[in-house]
C-alpha cells in the first residue's frame, strides 16, 4: 500500500475546479460532459506524469491559486496559457513539472496569455465520482467537491504519490504552441440556414473575444450574421458548437454548455482548435478557416499521436536569487543552479 499526500488550496480564484475527461454518454438525459477547457492542455499535463490523459486534475482559471501540500512528495505537472508560476517566490516556466514537497507554496497567477491551467499530480486526487467522472458542473452541481469551484481551505487527498522528477524542469511540448489567431471550424450542421453572403462574412471577420465569456459559451463579437430564420428544432449541442441568435452575434459553447439549443449554428470549431479557442483571453482578434471533415480528423489524429512519445524535460535554470537562497547556498565549495 502506498502513501498519501494532502493538497491544501491556500487562495482560490471563481473557475478553478477539478476536472477529469467529462461525464460522457449522458447528454440525451440533459447532463453536460463538463471536462477541461482545454483538452490538450490536461492531457500534456498528465502525459507529462504519465497519468491516463483524462486522470482528473485541477483546472486553474485567471483567477489563480495556491497551494501547499501535506504528507509525502508527490510530481506536479502544469500545462496551458502562460501563467506566472512560482515555487516559494521562485519563478518558473509553464509548461514545468516537479515534486512538491510538504511546506512549500506554489502559486499560479494570470500571466502574459492564456486562460486556464491544468495542473495534474502523479497519482489519483481522491474524490467520489458522479456518473463515472469527477468533472465539476457548477450549474448542475455535479462532480468535484461537492459540485463547486475549489476555495482556501480545500483540501483534497492523493492516492498513491509519486515523486521522481525532483528540481523542477521544464517540459518540452511544442504541441501546446498554438496562436488562437485562426480557428478551424467545419461548416454546420445548420449552414443552409444562412445565405452566402452571410457565411462569406463570418469566415472573413475579423471577431473579438467579449468580455461575458465563461466555462459554458465564448461569445463573439463582429459582423453582424443573419440567419434566414432562427427557429429551429432544439437538438444536442456539441463542444464547439458556433450559434447565431438573433443579435447576430455568434457564440461558441463550451465545456458546461446547455445540453441542447434551439438557435441555427452556423459551424463547429474542430476538436483540434477546442483548446486553442479556450485559451483566447476577452478582446482577442480571430478568424474562423473553414475545413472538411477529412482535415478535422486528421488534425485530432495527428493531436493524438504527439501525445504518444514521453515528455521531455530540461533543467530550469535559477536567474533570480533571493537573499534566503544565497544565505543558505554553499558559495564556496561548488556551483549553484
Amino acid at each position: 500500500m502506498g502513501g498519501r499526500t494532502r493538497i491544501r488550496i491556500l487562495s482560490a480564484g471563481a473557475g478553478s475546479t477539478l476536472q477529469d475527461g467529462g461525464r460522457h454518454g449522458y447528454l440525451r438525459y440533459g447532463i453536460t460532459p463538463a471536462g477541461p477547457m482545454d483538452p490538450l492542455a490536461q492531457a500534456c499535463a498528465n502525459r507529462a506524469l504519465d497519468n491516463p490523459p483524462g486522470a482528473t486534475a485541477i483546472e486553474v482559471s485567471l483567477g489563480g491559486m495556491s497551494l501547499t501540500i501535506e504528507g509525502e512528495p508527490v510530481d506536479v505537472a502544469l500545462a496551458g496559457g502562460a501563467p506566472r508560476i512560482d515555487l516559494d517566490g521562485r519563478a518558473l516556466p509553464c509548461p514545468v513539472g516537479l515534486t512538491l514537497r510538504p511546506g512549500e507554496r506554489l502559486g499560479i497567477r494570470a500571466g502574459e496569455a492564456g486562460v486556464w491551467t491544468s495542473l495534474a499530480v502523479a497519482g489519483q486526487i481522491d474524490v467520489a465520482p458522479v456518473l463515472g467522472s469527477t468533472a465539476t458542473h457548477t450549474r448542475s452541481r455535479l462532480g468535484g467537491l461537492d459540485g463547486r469551484g475549489l476555495q482556501a481551505g480545500d483540501v483534497l487527498s492523493v492516492l498513491e504519490p509519486r515523486a521522481v522528477i525532483g528540481e523542477a524542469a521544464q517540459l518540452d511540448l511544442p504541441i501546446l504552441h498554438r496562436p488562437p489567431d485562426t480557428i478551424r471550424i467545419v461548416l454546420g450542421p445548420q449552414d443552409d440556414h444562412f445565405a452566402e453572403a452571410a457565411i462569406a462574412a463570418f469566415l472573413a471577420g475579423p471577431w473579438r473575444v467579449g468580455a461575458r465569456g465563461d466555462r459554458m459559451a465564448c461569445f463573439l463579437e463582429g459582423p453582424n450574421i443573419e440567419a434566414r430564420t432562427h427557429d429551429i428544432v432544439s437538438d444536442g449541442i456539441a463542444m464547439g458548437a458556433i450559434q447565431v441568435p438573433g443579435s447576430g452575434q455568434p457564440l461558441v459553447l463550451m465545456a458546461d454548455r446547455q445540453p441542447t439549443g434551439g438557435y441555427p449554428k452556423i459551424a463547429t470549431v474542430i476538436g483540434a482548435d477546442l483548446g486553442r479557442l479556450a485559451q483566447a483571453r476577452p478582446g482577442t482578434v480571430l478568424r474562423f478557416a473553414e475545413v472538411d471533415l477529412a482535415e478535422a480528423v486528421a488534425a485530432r489524429r495527428a493531436e493524438a499521436a504527439a501525445l504518444v512519445p514521453a515528455v521531455t524535460r530540461r533543467p530550469v535554470l535559477r536567474t533570480r536569487f533571493t537573499s534566503e537562497f544565497l544565505l543558505g547556498t554553499n558559495l564556496i565549495d561548488g556551483v549553484f543552479g
